[in-house]
């Protein structure tokens, strides 16, 4: 069945990660998504392993369901099919610094008139509003002036980056839902309007809800920073032959683990037998839920403890990762056939939809694979393509078998 945005035209002028990926959630629930690339292409094109150039395994995990068109925005004729382009879209995202958005010609003020039922989005580093405005931004940047690199910190721990991309997969799944959420104002009056998530104001966002703590009173009744998802409690596990995570956070979960762990007498220790006095001993908890973990395997403990309902899973490396029995039977991941780079692992999306379900619909493109297509379907002649790829304004593929 058709998407809910099938119908829909993307203008994506994004690279990297932040961008791609959010525009990569539109593409999924059936939007047409035509990803504009500059010359030399997307900086993720050379990133990581490939079979072939330009072909990275983390491209093709954030560019699934779109068309490429390379167009070089600095020479007349590229710069008019651009426009042409936002002319004919419902949605025109980017994610470039303010100055050299202007000096192309396409920041909101100069787009309007072209198209004014226009949806447009910004995604840039920090907010217009803001004395950091229009600062280059990257998500190692934005970790750290968003407290995440102190959180990793906390409880005097030694800091450092959250090992993902989170700063950016974050800012696009909001990016996201703001496009849809202009889309449906647009659906419901006509009117086009212009978005703005800043990756700063997005990331602090995702991060401070549980972390805002005492500072959510004004005046502040306490310093910012959760205890309880910061420091001991919660950490991995050691057992006889790997590592668990697990959670006793209520008096029937820790009855379930110290029955698990041979240690039953603990549920009803006058020391430990509710939450306000565990979470008071904190350290003694660690170090007892850590003496009891070393005796049995991991498999025996999350058996154990799933029976008991006490939350607890192994802790997959990523390998076992992409060999769970449980993504695997639920469909998670998949394997597609593309025409240059043989079979390619996907992640299907991760929600569904019983009505109107999130597709894989097509291959990440190669870059430059739909050039010449797409500028055909702007009433560009054959001639007047053939021109713009001899003069550099346009680039297509070169593939000899293309």
């Amino acid at each position: 069945m058709p998407g809910p945005f099938t119908g829909l035209k993307v203008v994506d002028l994004t690279t990297v990660f932040v961008g791609p990926y959010s525009t990569q959630l539109l593409a999924d629930l059936g939007a047409e998504v035509i990803k504009v690339e500059a010359p030399d292409g997307d900086l993720t094109r050379m990133t990581g392993p490939a079979r072939n150039a330009g072909m990275t395994g983390t491209f093709m995990q954030l560019n699934r369901n779109k068309r490429s068109i390379a167009l070089d925005l600095k020479t007349e004729a590229g710069a008019d099919a651009m426009r042409d382009l936002i002319k004919g879209a419902d949605v025109f995202v980017h994610n470039m610094r303010p100055e050299p958005l202007e000096r192309l010609g396409f920041d909101y003020a100069s787009v309007k008139p072209l198209n004014p039922s226009l949806v447009y989005c910004n995604i840039w580093g920090f907010g217009m509003k803001g004395p950091y405005a229009g600062r280059a931004a990257f998500d190692d940047i934005i970790q750290g002036v968003s407290g995440l690199v102190a959180l990793e910190g906390f409880g005097g721990k030694e800091q450092r980056f959250v090992p993902m991309l989170i700063a950016d997969k974050a800012t696009g799944v909001f990016a996201a839902l703001a496009m849809s959420a202009a889309l449906y104002h647009k659906l419901a009056t006509g009117e086009g309007q212009e978005i703005e998530a800043p990756m700063f104001e997005c990331m602090t966002s995702f991060a401070m809800i549980e972390h805002l703590a005492g500072e959510g009173f004004v005046p502040s009744i306490g310093p910012p920073g959760s205890e309880r998802h910061a420091k001991p409690m919660r950490f991995p596990v050691k057992t006889l032959d790997g590592y668990m995570c697990v959670l006793a956070t209520s008096d029937k979960h820790w009855r379930g683990l110290t029955k698990a762990g041979g240690r039953p007498e603990l549920a009803t220790d006058e020391r430990y037998d509710t939450r306000p006095k565990r979470l008071a001993l904190r350290q003694e908890i660690v170090d007892l839920t850590t003496e009891m973990a070393k005796t049995r395997p991991t498999a025996e403990w999350v058996a154990e403890l799933a029976e008991a309902g006490v939350p607890c899973m192994q802790i997959n490396s990523l390998d076992e990762v992409v060999a769970d029995p449980h993504l695997n039977a639920v469909g998670f991941w998949q394997e597609h056939e593309h025409d240059s780079e043989g079979t390619i692992r996907l992640m299907a999306p991760p929600y569904s939809l019983s009505k109107t379900p999130p597709t894989i619909r097509s291959m990440p493109p190669r870059f430059g694979e739909h050039t010449a297509e797409v500028l055909a379907e702007l009433g560009y002649d054959e001639a007047t393509v053939k021109a713009m790829l001899e003069a550099g304004a346009a680039v297509a593929e070169t593939r000899d078998d293309a």
